[in-house]
């Protein structure tokens, strides 16, 4: 793959990214903030609509040529969104033990910003490195077989 192409693909790979990271972060304030439904519970539910939001902008538009993968790299892109949740989830947890979650830290138009959302940011950054890489090795497994 030629540098400029690679880099439409992490470009659209980002956008995709915060595409999905605004949908999981609004259900994850829904949940959480709304409803008070218990951070460790209201994670993995707003992870896995972002992960089936992310898999239709991947395989359609971020990863050229990968929506005719067979039931293997669908099974890996599976595999890996489910290893990025269980990331996920321990980061979650171990921020809520290390940094608390309910305090505002900061406020903003008259809507609090709670610590869990900053949990939250964390904890993307770090799983999406995860996410690029084997996502990307998943989908192009096939092509190069």
């Amino acid at each position: 793959m030629e540098k400029k192409e690679r880099a439409g693909e992490i470009l659209r790979f980002a956008l995709t990214g915060g595409i999905c990271f605004a949908a999981e972060l609004g259900v994850l304030i829904l949940l959480k903030g709304q409803l008070g439904v218990d951070t460790l519970i209201a994670t993995p539910i707003a992870f896995l609509i972002s992960v089936a939001l992310n898999y239709l902008l991947c395989v359609v538009w971020v990863f050229r040529g990968a929506e005719n993968t067979g039931a293997a790299a669908k099974t890996g892109f599976l595999l890996t969104s489910v290893i990025g949740l269980g990331l996920n989830e321990g980061l979650m947890y171990l921020f809520r033990l290390a940094l608390g979650e309910d305090a505002v830290v900061l406020s903003l138009a008259g809507r609090d910003i709670r610590m869990y959302v900053i949990n939250k940011c964390l904890a993307t950054l770090l799983v999406m490195i995860w996410n690029y890489f084997t996502k990307r090795a998943v989908l192009y497994r096939k092509a190069k077989a």
